[in-house]
């Protein structure tokens, strides 16, 4: 055992387990990112070979670590022990000491009687006058037992109670020895635990440039790019943002985050004209930038056929009537929305069309066009008849900074690894521009179906990308939701679509970006999924409202998938 131990102290101090060539220590631990594929592979094996090794070194460590912990609890059970038999012995030595004093007491009164008797009459009257004597030698005798009887009470009690008080003080010297071993192996597993820790922080840290180069290699290769988020916190679900994931989260979990909501990424993102305007554009440079025309005028006058209402004044209460953008929005912003608004249903009113009133069209809600508010009546008065010709102005809440109709909608106009952070439906403020989706539709108090948060764990991140290489080799009715108390069907057990699907856990993500959508995720670095299979898996097996959005708005239907897969 000796030479085990000197063998790990040897291995601690010479920290063999972090050794790494000098070649990864000025290369591949600080690689610029436009090296070409062979090269970031050739470090990204160099890498994972320094990985194995520091595990390897620190698996004896956990052990003694371990055995170190079994021998401290024994100790501490030792130590208990002899602090309960102390506190019994110290109870014995009490009663003992009780028991004596109670005798003194006896033995004292005796000797007082006795005296009392020697003092009242002389002795030789007392044998005169009333004995014989066979009587007194009797009485002598009896008076000398009895006395030898108390004193040898009393001696024995006194040796016992040394007997005691020596135990006891044998436990202390023992209870001490005890206490200093476990000070002196506390502070062993103290060290061990540190030198543990340190490994464990070389072996992150050697994870994360492994998984860095993986992306590195992937984006060479594809053309693509890796993305990463700031701190956004959303505005309607704390949960749901990167800032709560970040900060609550247990540690190991997954999340996915969708970039936009539901839309069909044409014409106008209404939370980017909010962003161009706040950052002073006004509404015919932001109608320029999605639609890539300024507004002309007509003659917009006459009515207009609405669904369950019949024909209405187009102008002066159709378009008062529009509940597609909060009025309290910026004036520049709720101009761009009324003459997209008014372009997109005066088609239906010079073709003569009944026009609907809800998404599938565009929202008019009677009660506002009774009483508009004053912002978005200032707005319909400002841009009258004016409107965008030859263009159908499309437009919904969040696209996720990327438009099939004009690219990039970013203030530099690019995309790349930073292109949320300058985005125009960021600085808008959109809460669905980066989200984990995990609730029933968009409110904030809509169901969850047990499922309280977007976040999961190991086991479950795993079945999801088993659900999707499953679907990937075909389709397969029971790749639905474990949670049944919401879905029903005849799910898989995470046990059984890990046998189909093959994968026991997901040590390392990477999620590779192109333009507007996700073109690939690499699993374990070896299991690659297009975007496209993952979000099938994802959506069709995740539990509860876990989901990927994105398509439907205005009748139509779009198959694209843009997310991002964070881990902590």
């Amino acid at each position: 055992m000796k030479w085990k131990v000197g063998l790990l102290v040897f291995l601690l101090v010479s920290g063999f387990w972090r050794i790494k060539p000098v070649r990864a220590e000025n290369d591949c631990l600080a690689y610029p990112k436009d090296w070409p594929p062979e090269k970031l592979e050739r470090c990204s094996k160099e890498l994972e070979h320094l990985y194995d090794l520091s595990r390897a070194a620190t698996t004896p460590l956990e052990s003694e670590i371990k055995n170190l912990g079994n021998r401290i609890n024994a100790l501490q059970t030792g130590i208990s022990a002899a602090v309960a038999k102390q506190k019994r012995l110290g109870l014995e030595v009490a009663d003992r000491e009780e028991k004596v004093a109670e005798h003194y007491v006896l033995f004292g009164k005796k000797i007082r009687e006795l005296y009392k008797s020697i003092r009242g009459s002389s002795l030789l009257v007392q044998i005169l006058s009333r004995m014989g004597a066979g009587q007194i030698n009797r009485e002598i005798a009896y008076q000398g037992t009895a006395s030898n009887v108390d004193k040898q009470l009393i001696v024995g009690l006194s040796d016992e109670i040394l007997s005691l008080e020596t135990d006891k003080k044998r436990l202390e010297e023992q209870k001490i020895k005890l206490a200093l071993l476990q000070e002196i192996l506390n502070k062993q597993a103290d060290f061990y635990k540190g030198e543990v820790a340190k490994a464990k922080a070389y072996q992150s840290d050697l994870s994360g440039k492994i998984s860095s180069l993986q992306a590195s290699i992937l984006a060479a290769k594809s053309g693509s790019f890796i993305t990463s988020v700031g701190d956004s916190e959303l505005a309607d679900d704390y949960n749901a943002s990167i800032k709560g994931f970040r900060e609550s989260a247990p540690s190991g979990f997954f999340s996915v985050f969708s970039f936009g909501a539901y839309t069909h990424r044409k014409g106008m993102s209404q939370y980017g004209a909010r962003g161009r305007a706040q950052n002073s554009q006004d509404y015919k440079v932001i109608l320029k930038a999605y639609y890539g025309k300024e507004p002309v005028n007509k003659d917009t006058g006459g009515t207009i056929n609405v669904a369950g209402m019949g024909n209405i004044n187009f102008e002066d209460y159709y378009l008062m009537g529009i509940a597609e953008m909060p009025s309290n929005w910026h004036p520049e912003a709720l101009k761009a929305q009324a003459v997209a608004a008014r372009t997109y249903a005066y088609r239906y009113k010079i073709e003569g069309k009944q026009i609907c009133t809800t998404e599938t069209c565009q929202v008019f809600r009677k009660s506002k066009a009774d009483n508009p508010p004053n912002e978005w009546k200032q707005a319909v008065i400002d841009t009258r008849g004016q409107v965008l010709e030859d263009v159908v102005t499309y437009y919904s809440s969040t696209v996720g900074a990327y438009l099939t109709t004009m690219g990039w909608d970013t203030t530099d106009g690019g995309g790349g690894g930073n292109f949320f952070d300058k985005s125009y439906e960021k600085l808008g403020g959109s809460p669905w521009g980066y989200k984990a989706w995990y609730r029933q539709g968009y409110a904030v108090s809509g169901k969850t179906c047990e499922k309280d948060n977007p976040w999961l764990n190991n086991e479950e991140f795993t079945d999801l990308v088993n659900a999707a290489i499953v679907l990937k080799n075909g389709n397969d009715d029971r790749v639905t939701p474990v949670s049944t108390s919401c879905w029903s069907g005849n799910p898989y057990s995470y046990a059984e679509l890990r046998s189909k699907g093959g994968v026991s856990s997901v040590s390392s993500v990477v999620v590779a970006q192109g333009n507007g959508e996700t073109n690939e995720v690499v699993i374990n670095g070896s299991i690659h999924l297009t975007g496209r299979e993952f979000k099938k898996g994802f959506n069709l097996r995740a539990p509860g409202y876990l989901r990927i959005p994105q398509g439907l708005r205005f009748g139509g239907s779009v198959d694209f998938e843009f997310f991002n897969i964070e881990k902590k």
